[in-house]
């Protein structure tokens, strides 16, 4: 869906990881702002006021987890929607970790960088529930584990 407006903060270590997700959702018409890691995006969420952060769970400094946890914490960060990216070996602990947390959504490397743009999407249409997390289908959270359609 072309043209859904909306502003993305992407927080990676990884450059090419930055670059991929930055460029997919360019595409389907968000702002998008990088950060190199957690420390980073706590510096930079209150001047940039996203839609929707992503976050990679292992960076330096700060990791994505903490980040998140950081961010709910924050008056005004709370309520914004975090997905959780993580190349993890164990999804299901990880993604339960990232629960946890108070992300959104998970969504496991490797991804398709379509599925990303539409978690992305949906968030940033429906915003934040009052809940923890917010599942939808497939790569978001197992679907043992879906609460209602993000």
């Amino acid at each position: 869906m072309p043209g859904v407006s909306g502003r993305v903060l992407v927080v990676d270590d990884n450059k090419v990881i930055r670059q991929l997700i930055r460029v997919n959702l360019e595409l389907e018409g968000f702002e998008v702002m990088t950060a190199v890691d957690g420390a980073e995006c706590l510096e930079v969420v209150e001047r940039v006021r996203p839609d929707v952060i992503t976050l990679d769970v292992v960076m330096p400094r700060l990791d994505g987890l903490r980040t998140a946890e950081r961010l709910r914490a924050g008056e005004r960060t709370r309520n914004v929607p975090l997905v959780i990216v993580s190349a993890c070996t164990r999804a299901e602990l990880e993604s339960e970790r990232a629960r946890a947390a108070g992300a959104d959504a998970f969504v496991a490397k490797p991804f398709e960088p379509m599925e990303l743009v539409r978690v992305v999407r949906k968030l940033a249409a429906g915003g934040r529930g009052t809940g923890g997390a917010r599942g939808a289908e497939s790569a978001v959270w197992p679907p043992a584990r879906t609460h209602r359609p993000v």
